[in-house]
């Protein structure tokens, strides 16, 4: 269900019974929201950090150092209410 976002053709044959467009836009619209959630940090990793390839080293440094870039991300993302905080 999670795995693909549906054409707008296929939307509409879901069920014919029970406003096939209104059930299909709000789980498109929720899959939409999850997936904006979870690339943004994944955006900044890469661009602001410069992290585009996985390097193979053992299984316990690659975890640590992707926890590591999550929270560095969280605070570049976090960086402006932060600021305004502290002045």
């Amino acid at each position: 269900m999670w795995q693909c976002v549906r054409a707008n053709v296929k939307r509409r044959v879901l069920n014919p019974f029970i406003e096939p467009e209104f059930v299909a836009e709000r789980v498109e619209k929720m899959k939409a929201g999850i997936r904006a959630k979870v690339e943004h940090p994944f955006r900044v990793i890469k661009r602001q950090f410069g992290f585009n390839t996985v390097r193979y080293r053992g299984l316990a440094k690659n975890t640590a150092q992707i926890v590591t870039l999550f929270a560095l991300s969280n605070l570049w993302m976090a960086r402006r209410r932060l600021m305004q905080a502290e002045a």
